[in-house]
């Protein structure tokens, strides 16, 4: 007979199967930046983040300030309906205009959230049985979500191994209709980036379409800023979909999907995230768009992002620390050998004023925790060497640590 169980009880469940237990030592989730940054300087300390995705520095720029408060009083805060019938605003059609220029492609369109630019891009794209879609084993949730969504069936490659991806293009291509290849500009978990001269080579050969996630590659890849294309010197033409968000470098939020005109005048009219949400708010698009524009006068702050990372990619390395394959752009990671460890890092980092919070289970396999540093134009060197020699300091986990977990796991 099969055993109902309440919702309450199925939740307990899963929360544990995800790792719970390890926060019966330490909870360094949902910190109140803002709060902590404060008790820090109110005891004569400095205070640091590596958690956030301000790249370029811009998130508190003046000018971003001022033309958010200006729309208020112009535009008002929400556009109050989808887009389609009476979210529309003067201002939504313009950013789209900008993006899509500086990103050297036809069209674009903007969305309330980059997760749902993915998750609605792909699951609407490939809406046949017999389409597939070819997605990274490390590819972004947002990826696999609009992959699972899908009619389509869904094949994943070893993560960066175009050999494979070829391989299995070979042996099945004519098995489908559609086919889409999706890749990130830089994986937000391991910081390296895809090879794009040799997809778009077998995008062309297998005659299929390319969807690239440039979330955390606007601002961080290129010498201007414009993302893998421009940093792997290709025509970004030749891409089919450029998928992105603002909330990173352009320091507000939303998403946007780039593409030829012909494709982003369908979506504009049918595509389910666009079409069944509320258009993104007039504050919001200024933020951002004062953002672009910033990125493209103070062009220093994108070589700054690149020093500070390179800095401390190779410091870490200068103590022993592994940052896997990470090319030394806006994220870095730190890998440990155990969950434990990484939480007892990410706790000492936290004690002597860095931030920096761990990534244990959920978005890495099991055998790759890591500290996950983002880095942005504005950190300083000294506080780049600084993290590194906390994390050298650091005294072993204690058996009580160890304990408390196991403890916890097994129920106790």
């Amino acid at each position: 007979m099969t055993k109902h169980k309440s919702l309450e009880d199925y939740a307990a469940r899963r929360f544990r199967f995800a790792g719970n237990a390890l926060l019966e030592f330490s909870d360094p989730f949902f910190a109140q930046i803002d709060r902590l940054r404060a008790e820090f300087e109110a005891q004569g300390k400095h205070f640091v983040s590596f958690a956030n995705y301000d790249y370029l520095g811009l998130a508190n720029h003046p000018r971003i300030r001022e033309e958010a408060k200006r729309e208020i009083d112009g535009l008002g805060i929400g556009a109050l309906a989808s887009r389609l019938v009476g979210g529309e605003r003067t201002t939504h059609k313009p950013f789209e205009a900008e993006i899509a220029e500086f990103l050297g492609m036809e069209s674009a369109l903007t969305l309330v959230s980059g997760y749902l630019s993915n998750v609605t891009t792909i699951a609407w794209l490939m809406s046949g049985k017999r389409d597939a879609i070819f997605i990274d084993e490390l590819a972004h949730n947002s990826i696999v979500a609009g992959a699972d969504g899908a009619p389509a069936q869904v094949v994943k490659f070893r993560h960066n191994d175009l050999d494979h991806l070829e391989h299995l293009l070979a042996r099945h291509r004519e098995e489908y209709r559609n086919v889409l290849i999706v890749v990130e500009g830089v994986y937000s978990m391991d910081g390296d980036t895809a090879d794009l001269p040799r997809l778009l080579a077998i995008k062309e050969k297998y005659k299929i379409w390319l969807l690239v996630d440039e979330a955390h590659s606007l601002g961080v890849l290129g010498a201007t800023g414009r993302g893998l294309a421009e940093h792997q010197g290709v025509d970004p033409a030749r891409i089919d979909l450029i998928v992105g968000t603002m909330s990173k470098t352009l320091a507000s939020c939303g998403g946007y999907v780039c593409g030829k005109k012909q494709v982003i005048d369908w979506f504009r009219y049918t595509l389910p995230g666009f079409v069944y949400s509320v258009g993104l708010s007039p504050v919001i698009l200024a933020a951002a768009r004062t953002a672009l524009r910033l990125m493209q006068e103070e062009t220093w702050r994108i070589a700054k992002l690149a020093d500070n990372a390179e800095l401390f990619r190779t410091v870490a390395h200068e103590a022993g620390f592994s940052t896997g394959p990470a090319i030394g752009r806006g994220v870095v990671p730190i890998l440990f050998s155990s969950d434990v460890e990484t939480m007892w890092a990410s706790q000492h980092l936290l004690e002597n004023g860095y931030y920096v919070p761990p990534v244990v289970r959920i978005g890495v396999p099991k055998d790759g925790p890591r500290l996950r540093f983002f880095f942005s134009a504005n950190h300083s060197e000294a506080e780049i060497r600084g993290v590194i020699q906390t994390l050298r300091d650091m005294p072993p986990v204690t058996e009580e640590a160890h304990q408390i977990v196991a403890a916890a796991m097994a129920g106790g």
